[in-house]
């Protein structure tokens, strides 16, 4: 058997996602969304991820032993507000859209060539901070329920 060392939990991942887009919408979304943010965040040193061994020593690879919250927004300025707030406080974060649901890249970048940031619809945004960080953020979502 492995002994695991337990560090407290400090950062989490959180994902805010707007509830009036169907669920395989947002299931697509969180999955980019969170894909993208590991991608992006250079240090992944707060980020910790574990695999796991089967007592056959199969591989369960990678799963993060930070948090990982998601929340439910009312709509998509909601969410505009929180990715305001998220590029003022200098905290990385990811977003995904309409315009990213359809199509190849390049047709995506051709339709954000056409919008500005007021027209575009956003299904979710996903953010990695320090857990009294994200909740200050946060305070005015409902944790989401299906």
């Amino acid at each position: 058997m492995t002994s695991l060392v337990l560090i407290p939990r400090v950062d989490q991942f959180v994902c805010v996602i707007n509830k009036k887009i169907e669920i395989p919408k947002l299931m697509n979304a969180v999955a980019h969304m969170s894909a993208g943010l590991v991608n992006r965040y250079n240090n992944l040193e707060p980020m910790r991820f574990r695999d796991f061994y089967d007592k056959d020593k199969e591989i369960h690879p990678s799963i993060s032993e930070n948090g990982f919250i998601i929340l439910r927004s009312e709509n998509g300025n909601q969410l505009r507000s929180l990715r305001k707030k998220l590029i003022e406080e200098n905290i990385l974060f990811t977003d995904f859209t309409d315009v990213m649901v359809n199509g190849t890249y390049v047709d995506q970048q051709n339709e954000f060539d056409t919008k500005s940031e007021l027209e575009l619809d956003y299904f979710g945004v996903c953010f990695f901070a320090n857990i009294e960080k994200s909740k200050e953020l946060t305070k005015k979502f409902s944790l989401y329920k299906g």
